[in-house]
């Protein structure tokens, strides 16, 4: 590959993959670029302030043209569209009543460059969570190894493959953390939406169209699927069935960027209540850890810092 390369990836309908300013970020962590190769990105996506995790007001894969030609016309629509926010109502009560959780997972961003070559960037990692005020995460991918811990007062975030950390003083809830991250500091955590007190309230203010698409299957679980739009992203929702209707699959799709990139994340390993192991929401950085100030801690995005943005259009 030669010359500047345009990547952008997909747009989150929520706060939680959205950097102030516009410039759609994911997950913590830098990516340099295989055998030293560095990308040039162009910014064609500029996001607006106000579509952000609050997420702010956030496709089945389909085999076969004539499949999806045909969806449109084999979905009835208003009875579809209330069962389907009914049951993202459902996991939204089910999501807000759980004290403690945890759950492992594993994501795909994908970039589109300026040839319409589309890449994706996998990482896994794990989240534990303690309402209203603590989490665990971390994320390992090919180049980076991220953690974040947050007490309920003090943010704690280890990067730059262990090497370095920075904390902050935040007392407060876990929304208003999400928020903070966003917008004083750039670091959004992926998938933060549905993390929220009220995933309903935050996921539904922009949506335009609904849909339910029935069964799906996503790890061993069977899930209804569910699909939205708005007038900036699409996205699908897999939520387990039964008495823990928790989120399985979760895919948001940039219709605005050529090439309508995806952001992917699947949950598994989930446990609730009395399933849930104790987890330690204490930092303790490694001995040869340096701290730094939170703008000096390196980039903490799941696009690498390989992938530079710059160029034109």
């Amino acid at each position: 590959m030669s010359g500047p390369i345009a990547c952008v990836p997909p747009r989150d309908i929520s706060r939680s993959l959205v950097r102030p300013g516009g410039v759609l970020a994911t997950q913590a962590g830098p990516f340099p670029g295989a055998g030293g190769k560095t990308f040039n990105l162009i910014q064609e996506d500029r996001l607006s302030a106000k579509f952000t995790l609050k997420v702010t007001s956030r496709t089945v894969a389909i085999a076969g043209i004539a499949a999806l030609a045909g969806l449109a016309g084999a979905i009835p629509s208003q009875a579809d569209e209330a069962d389907a926010k009914t049951l993202l109502k459902q996991m939204s009560d089910y999501l807000a009543a759980q004290k403690a959780f945890s759950f492992d997972y594993d994501s795909d961003l994908e970039v589109v460059t300026k040839d319409q070559q589309k890449l994706a960037l996998a990482s896994s990692g794990n989240m534990a969570v303690e309402r209203p005020d603590k989490l665990r995460a971390e994320r390992v991918g090919g180049f980076t190894d991220v953690e974040v811990v947050y007490d309920g007062k003090t943010l704690s975030i280890l990067g730059d493959q262990k090497s370095a950390y920075s904390q902050a003083e935040l007392p407060g809830t876990l929304d208003q953390l999400f928020d903070t991250l966003r917008d004083k500091y750039g670091r959004p955590i992926s998938g933060a939406d549905l993390l929220l007190s009220d995933v309903y309230d935050a996921l539904m203010p922009e949506v335009k169209d609904v849909k339910d698409l029935g069964s799906g299957v996503i790890g061993g679980v069977e899930c209804n699927h569910l699909a939205f739009r708005t007038d900036e992203v699409d996205w699908q929702i897999w939520i387990a069935t039964g008495a823990d209707p928790y989120p399985c699959r979760y895919v948001v799709t940039s219709k605005e960027v050529p090439g309508s990139p995806e952001y992917r994340v699947d949950l598994r390993n989930w446990k609730a209540g009395d399933k849930v192991a104790q987890a330690d929401f204490g930092f303790q950085p490694p001995a040869n850890a340096k701290k730094v100030e939170m703008s000096d801690l390196p980039e903490t995005d799941e696009l690498p810092k390989s992938f530079a943005v710059g160029g034109t259009k």
